[in-house]
């Protein structure tokens, strides 16, 4: 796996992942909420929506508002399996382990820190 900042440079020369930006809605929701509440709520999302193998709605599962979590998987192609094996090399048909759980929410969670740091 890589470095989060390496994948994040690569994400960036996307026109479509390079897009996504947080809101000021968004980035206020965060400094409410707080990262650790965030990082729970990514988390979750991730083992509900994108962890399970053979997704019957994959490329559906991840809404393109809502929840900054959103927006994040949106910019760092952790929003489908199919992204997810395009950018990140994992198997689309398989569960995803523990430990690529890990990463994507460590991968959103960078996304997310980097946004608010913009202000």
């Amino acid at each position: 796996m890589q470095n989060y900042d390496d994948i994040l440079y690569k994400l960036s020369k996307s026109t479509f992942r390079s897009s996504f930006k947080l809101k000021e809605k968004d980035k206020l929701y965060v400094k409410e909420k707080g990262l650790d509440k965030i990082r729970e709520h990514t988390k979750d999302f991730i083992q509900k929506r994108i962890a399970p193998a053979n997704l019957k709605n994959d490329g559906k599962q991840t809404p393109m508002k809502g929840h900054p979590a959103f927006i994040a998987q949106h910019a760092t192609a952790s929003c489908c399996r199919k992204c997810i094996e395009k950018w990140h090399k994992f198997k689309p048909d398989k569960e995803l382990t523990q430990n690529e759980q890990e990463y994507l929410t460590g991968l959103i969670m960078r996304w997310i820190e980097l946004q608010i740091k913009e202000d």
